[in-house]
């Protein structure tokens, strides 16, 4: 099977609508999962049983979604081929007792989520999404995707040193965004948010929202060879893998899978992965083993297919910066549009050895993509992934790849346009094995 014409620019056209309706990782989850289901997926309950059939299937929970597909004649024993991502992206956060301000100007109270770049959210146009939850239990996705929040900045009057000095910025006293004028009322954002969602706001008992920068991605650069836009770090991965599987369980008929493909996308990364939905949870293990009882396998079948698995981490990276060249390292500079990048670490901050170099190399090679390595410059810490989590919990070989990215952390990253549809071009080559 082909893969080497399989995405071009309009995957990441494609992407562009998949970053604005996804401003959560709640909304981010849906879409894929409408994706799937447009693929033929369906959606499994983890309360219910689960049969053995050959299709695709998904499970969602909270901002993390697991899909597979079985291809005729799957054995209990056959190994999976899973594409790791992660849903969440660093951003803030609303506390819950939002309503505050001071000053005859009303805000809203928020905590800092991950290691964002604090001053890209400022002066910033804010709209504000996530899910509610209800009374009954039941959650509504929210998505206000208009300018309601602002965090502004100091004006360079009132601190004459921020061009010399550098900006420095309390994350407690400098972070909360406005929405208005008048005293803060107690409810007033939850009243907000329940007109706008259609729901009576006694019924709303809880709720995970989050600001986001409503200006769209936009393809930028005089022959629009880079692509502009919010929480690339990492939906352009969920939006990769996702579409890597739906093109993989379409051509299945056409040529039998010798692996279960596999979509792991997972909520929390940015904040340690600890959680029921997190790649540090038990989400995936229990998803794959399932699977496998349900072909009528055993514990023994069970370690024979995680024995053959391999997982690809695909997070972003870090292309060279031209004005901080000094930060990487000397002899590995990956570049926009130079294809998807291997992260390496001895020390395993990435979980890629050379066997699993391997395996990303022989997908690359198949799908005609070229690709990238990089390391940390070895005077400075080497950030982590899902990637290790993943080997250490499970037991399965896993490799760290991704896109090279610049201003990673920011409320608006930048990549080449040309990465995203290599990167998938890749992973199906992976996925198909």
């Amino acid at each position: 099977m082909s893969t080497s014409a399989r995405f071009d620019r309009g995957h990441t056209d494609d992407l562009i609508s998949f970053l604005t309706a996804s401003p959560s990782p709640y909304h981010a989850v849906a879409n894929a999962a409408e994706r799937l289901e447009k693929a033929g997926f369906r959606q499994l309950r983890e309360t219910d049983a689960w049969d053995g059939s050959a299709g695709g299937r998904f499970v969602l929970r909270g901002g993390a979604i697991i899909a597979w597909f079985v291809p005729e004649g799957a054995e209990p024993h056959t190994p999976f081929r899973i594409v790791g991502a992660h849903t969440d992206s660093p951003n803030l956060r609303v506390k819950p007792l939002p309503d505050t301000g001071s000053y005859g100007w009303r805000q809203i109270a928020v905590e800092i989520y991950g290691g964002t770049l604090l001053n890209t959210w400022l002066d910033r146009d804010l709209g504000l999404a996530g899910r509610i939850t209800l009374r009954d239990g039941s959650h509504r996705l929210v998505n206000v995707d208009r300018a309601l929040l602002r965090v502004p900045q100091l004006a360079v009057h009132l601190d004459r040193s921020v061009n010399t000095d550098g900006l420095k910025l309390d994350r407690q006293r400098h972070m909360q965004p406005i929405w208005g004028l008048g005293d803060p009322q107690e409810g007033d954002l939850i009243r907000f948010v329940a007109q706008e969602a259609g729901v009576d706001a006694a019924d709303i008992t809880g709720w995970d929202l989050m600001p986001h920068a409503i200006e769209p991605p936009s393809y930028l650069g005089r022959d629009r060879e880079l692509l502009a836009g919010p929480r690339m770090d990492n939906l352009l991965s969920v939006h990769a893998g996702t579409a890597a599987l739906a093109a993989v369980a379409t051509s299945a008929a056409a040529e039998p899978l010798p692996y279960i493909p596999v979509l792991a996308a997972f909520d929390h990364e940015e904040n340690g992965s600890q959680s029921d939905t997190g790649a540090d949870g038990p989400l995936l293990g229990t998803v794959l083993e399932r699977s496998v009882l349900a072909r009528g396998g055993t514990y023994e079948d069970r370690a024979r297919a995680f024995a053959g698995t391999v997982c690809l981490s695909s997070d972003t990276g870090h292309a060279v910066h031209p004005n901080y060249s000094d930060r990487h390292d000397p002899t590995h500079h990956p570049r926009a549009n130079g294809g998807p990048i291997l992260k390496v670490n001895v020390n395993m901050r990435y979980a890629t050895d050379g066997s699993g170099r391997a395996v990303f190399a022989a997908a690359c090679e198949k799908a005609g993509v070229p690709w990238q390595s990089f390391v940390s410059n070895n005077s400075m810490p080497c950030g982590t992934t899902i990637g290790p989590i993943t080997a250490a919990r499970h037991g399965i070989q896993t490799v760290d790849i991704g896109v090279a990215i610049l201003s990673m952390h920011s409320a608006r990253e930048l990549c080449g346009a040309d990465d995203p549809y290599l990167l998938a071009n890749a992973l199906v080559a992976f996925l198909e094995g």
